[in-house]
């Protein structure tokens, strides 16, 4: 028997044999998930703020100098109480960046209708994709090649779509990181139960940044989708 797994004898008894997971996955997923709803939470607030108070987006640069600087300081410090502080801090300037994005559509006819959905679409294919990975029994780590490779590529593609101004590139870059966010959350949560990732920092980081990405392409498509018609 796998030694980080044992067997529910009610689940024996009903003919479904479910696993549990060991101490030390178990512990990690539950503070993933909690410092998880916590940045939500945050970012939701940052997000909020900057809508009700009409703020500019910081721009491209900033945005990736935030970003990239925050994660850096985040890695650094993944192993002690800074990083809780640094995964706040750079959940809610993402938070912060997606505000006048949220703000824009809410401001076109029938916006809030396509936040919302963006929004349930997310939590639904979150929800999904972790529920897989929690309660199947492959080993899901082949897709960690697959997903490097695509994020890079993609992300290029959006670098690309951003300053070349290319509408339906950018269209396509959005549809491509719902597939490899999926794939993200799918991954990074088979590798919490698995024991493949024991820092809940970085699990939190990683599964954040999949939900916002998630959640900011599929309100680009749906705002696409509700304009075109």
């Amino acid at each position: 028997m796998n030694k980080r797994y044992r067997f529910d004898s009610a689940a024996l008894a009903t003919g479904h044999v479910g696993k549990i997971l060991d101490y030390p996955a178990r512990r990690v997923l539950r503070n993933t998930y909690f410092l998880l709803s916590l940045c939500l939470g945050f970012s939701a607030l940052t997000a909020a703020a900057a809508i009700a108070l009409q703020l500019p987006h910081p721009g491209f640069l900033i945005t990736l100098i935030g970003y990239f600087g925050l994660l850096f300081l985040v890695s650094r410090n993944r192993n002690n109480g800074l990083g809780i502080v640094f995964v706040l801090v750079l959940t809610g300037f993402m938070g912060y960046t997606l505000g006048p994005i949220v703000g824009h559509y809410l401001r076109l006819p029938h916006g809030g209708e396509t936040v919302l959905m963006a929004l349930g679409g997310t939590s639904l294919i979150f929800i999904v994709m972790s529920g897989i990975a929690l309660f199947s029994r492959r080993d899901f780590s082949f897709l960690a090649g697959f997903l490097t490779t695509g994020i890079l590529v993609a992300f290029f593609a959006a670098v690309i779509a951003f300053f070349f101004e290319i509408p339906a590139l950018s269209l396509a870059v959005s549809a491509v990181f719902v597939l490899l966010m999926s794939g993200l959350i799918l991954y990074e949560t088979n590798r919490i139960v698995r024991n493949g990732e024991t820092n809940y920092v970085m699990a939190t980081v990683t599964l954040f940044v999949a939900f916002f990405n998630l959640f900011s392409s599929l309100l680009h498509l749906l705002g696409f989708a509700g304009n075109s018609d």
